[in-house]
């Protein structure tokens, strides 16, 4: 049985590869909350392997808040991202499969790693306004971006 090497280059291509089917995914509140609910699902059926995976509930809040509108002012590339790691998060077809102990769950695990990097400074501003209940300010380079994202879709 041949298994492929994962590593951050593959992982960021994985993600790359989903942000169109992303894009497209985000247009419907009921197919975001039914991702959500397969990954909520995954995630309950997999050991947590200390911090890998301790920041996807967040990341789903995130994604949740961001579709109901109460949660506006993160990039919709940052929503992106995070539904591209949940699709391959969820995927039938894996670099490794998931019936594979422990091993079967390490491609999984880096996709969502290498997504919470990406995002991090998100992230803490997310769990920020949850806490605090205050947004924080796009500055002028995101609203840039988000200017842009708009223009493209």
């Amino acid at each position: 049985m041949e298994t492929e090497v994962i590593n951050l280059d593959k992982a960021k291509e994985l993600l790359d590869g989903g942000l169109d089917k992303a894009k497209e995914l985000l247009k419907s509140n009921e197919d975001v909350n039914k991702l959500i609910e397969e990954v909520q699902t995954k995630i309950k059926e997999t050991p947590l392997l200390g911090q890998a995976v301790a920041d996807l509930p967040v990341m789903v809040e995130m994604v949740k808040k961001y579709i109901t509108k109460e949660y506006d002012v993160v990039s919709p590339k940052v929503v992106a991202t995070i539904v591209s790691a949940f699709l391959y998060l969820v995927a039938k077809k894996d670099l490794v499969k998931d019936s594979i102990p422990v091993i079967g769950l390490l491609d999984d695990i880096a996709v969502a790693v290498l997504a919470m990097n990406f995002i991090g400074p998100e992230l803490k501003a997310f769990v920020n306004w949850k806490e605090t209940g205050i947004k924080p300010e796009k500055t002028e380079e995101e609203a840039i971006v988000d200017a842009i994202v708009d223009i493209t879709e």
